[in-house]
């Protein structure tokens, strides 16, 4: 799914300019840097901006050396606390009585978030005295170091019966606003802990072979002669066995692979799109659909994005990887301002969607999304089908994709499409998702189109698992 789908909602900045790091005296290298900076971009986060945006506006303030030592640890702190806010907000209220100011309550989260998880790198008085460092080295939250310092020693001496009475509230416990576990629930009523629990989870490293340039087996050989272990997953995929960043994955700079979910890599398959035709990828940034289309066959293809920033970012896929289309920036429910009037072979229609399906890897979505997001969602889902649908020829296929897990995206919104379009033929099985664990319940098979064994020729074996696929729907209509 295309970050699109990730939009998250408007919300004022998270710190005024006076709390910038020019107030805050603490070691770059620090732990102490790195929470301060976790918690800025966790308070961004709860004013409804997009964790990624949020780190990365961080670092752009900061100078270049400062930024290079502590991006990862920031991040690491601040995606941990994503995980757990739930938890970690109920733990605060549980030990302070008045609510304390959001720099603080974000500071207490980030910290209480890697004493909560345990594995984290940093012995806990080391987290508790750079916590209260962070907090009395800004000139608006020092009167808070004794708080912080009694909260979070409070939690260390009481942690397991903390963590136990936790899981009597349901936020704290599954780390999802309420309405969300509650909208699981009914749409997986026998498999609704588990969904939940794969989204809580650590999306794998998934790699897509370049087609045109490699095959698995070779890049698997490749892989196995530089030490590195990894294990196919799909007819194109190939899954790490540890992550690592792209610059040392072999014949990555060269385009022999792409970053790409197993899940998402099933639509270029999917749409079974031939030499010589003439295809759309609607809503396509960044890019990683268009592209594995072009490296399974020779097609005259159109990108249609949105956003013209997000734009820049096909034109670069599509150059690191030597292939070429069409970049176009329009909205794909309004045709008239950029469709030439030539009909399409082939339509992938990857909508603007809540993103669910793709939590374990954003994990702050779940914050920023609310019950009525699904509404407005599923109304754009539904214009941008009803104008694409004229736009293909008879015979011609339109594939419907969303990286959702909630029906109202998923099924619903593809039935509504069949009954309203007397010209459309589903093509396969209704009612089914990926089995994937962010979307569908682990262990329920899918089928027809949407199966992994028949659309892309990989029989279920050991190397394969539910674990190596985010959340995705998809609704297969061919035109009378």
């Amino acid at each position: 799914m295309t970050s699109n789908s990730s939009t998250p909602r408007a919300g004022r900045p998270a710190q005024s300019r006076r709390t910038r790091h020019a107030t805050v005296h603490l070691v770059p290298d620090s732990l102490g840097f790195a929470l301060d900076q976790a918690a800025q971009a966790v308070g961004a986060v709860r004013c409804g901006s997009a964790l990624p945006a949020a780190l990365a506006s961080l670092q752009a303030a900061l100078p270049a050396g400062i930024a290079a030592v502590s991006r990862g640890a920031a991040q690491d702190i601040a995606y941990r606390t994503m995980r757990r806010l739930g938890t970690v907000d109920w733990l605060i209220r549980q030990r302070v009585s008045k609510a304390p100011s959001p720099l603080v309550a974000n500071l207490l989260a980030c910290s209480l978030a890697l004493l909560v998880d345990g594995e984290a790198a940093y012995a806990p008085f080391t987290v508790v005295d750079q916590a209260v460092k962070a907090v009395g080295a800004r000139r608006e939250s020092a009167f808070a170091k004794g708080l912080v310092n009694a909260v979070l020693r409070s939690f260390l001496r009481e942690r397991d019966a903390l963590l136990a009475a936790a899981q009597a509230d349901e936020v704290a416990r599954w780390n999802y606003p309420q309405w969300w576990i509650d909208s699981v629930r009914s749409a997986w009523p026998d498999d609704w802990q588990a969904v939940l629990e794969a989204g809580n989870g650590h999306g794998p490293l998934t790699l897509r072979v370049n087609a045109r340039r490699s095959s698995v087996e070779a890049w698997l050989a490749r892989l196995a002669d530089e030490g590195i272990a990894a294990a196919r997953i799909g007819e194109d995929a190939v899954r790490l066995a540890e992550p690592m960043p792209v610059e040392r994955i072999p014949g990555f700079a060269a385009g022999d692979v792409s970053v790409q979910d197993a899940g998402a890599q099933r639509a270029a398959r999917l749409l079974g799109a031939r030499d010589g035709m003439r295809v759309l990828d609607a809503c396509a940034a960044p890019g990683g659909k268009t592209c594995h289309l072009l490296e399974l066959a020779d097609l005259d293809l159109v990108a249609l994005e949105s956003d013209a920033g997000r734009a820049k970012r096909i034109d670069e896929n599509l150059a690191r990887l030597g292939l070429a289309a069409r970049v176009v920036v329009g909205d794909a429910g309004e045709p008239s301002a950029w469709h030439d009037g030539e009909p399409f072979d082939r339509i992938l229609a990857d909508v603007p969607c809540s993103a669910s399906g793709i939590v374990r890897r954003h994990p702050d979505i779940r914050w920023l999304r609310r019950a009525s997001d699904l509404t407005a969602l599923a109304a754009t889902q539904q214009r941008i089908l009803d104008a694409l649908w004229p736009l293909l020829k008879p015979g011609g296929e339109l594939l419907y994709v969303t990286c959702s897990i909630f029906p109202e995206e998923g099924e619903l919104q593809a039935s509504r499409f069949e009954r309203s379009r007397p010209d459309a033929v589903r093509l396969d099985a209704p009612g089914q998702l990926l089995p994937t664990a962010g979307g569908a319940p682990v262990g329920v098979p899918a089928g027809g189109a949407t199966d992994c064994g028949a659309a892309e020729g990989a029989s279920p074996g050991p190397e394969r698992t539910a674990l190596d696929y985010d959340g995705f729907f998809y609704a297969r209509f061919q035109k009378r």
